[in-house]
């Protein structure tokens, strides 16, 4: 057991400030794409309602996937950055 101590984090994972949107976007749908090879190899072990629970918890991660990627689209391309500027 721990204890909370007067600058124990609030938090403990969180997303550094300064990150774009698109590179949180682009993030996202391979953190998604990732979860959905993992449930569907998953899935492909089981049988039965377990099987079928694991590949409707993947069709769940895939439309997550493709929200996120719509998200992405609608952004826009990136402004062009100033010459000699990344």
């Amino acid at each position: 057991m721990s204890k909370t101590t007067q600058n124990s984090p609030t938090a403990l994972f969180t997303v550094i400030d300064g990150i774009s949107t698109e590179d949180l976007l682009v993030n996202l749908t391979e953190t998604l794409a990732s979860a959905h090879a993992l449930a569907c190899d998953f899935a492909f072990d089981l049988e039965g309602a377990r099987r079928e629970g694991a590949l409707g918890i993947a069709q769940l991660i895939e439309v997550s996937r493709l929200l996120a990627e719509r998200a992405l689209d609608d952004m826009g391309p990136p402004p062009e950055s100033e010459p000699g500027k990344f």
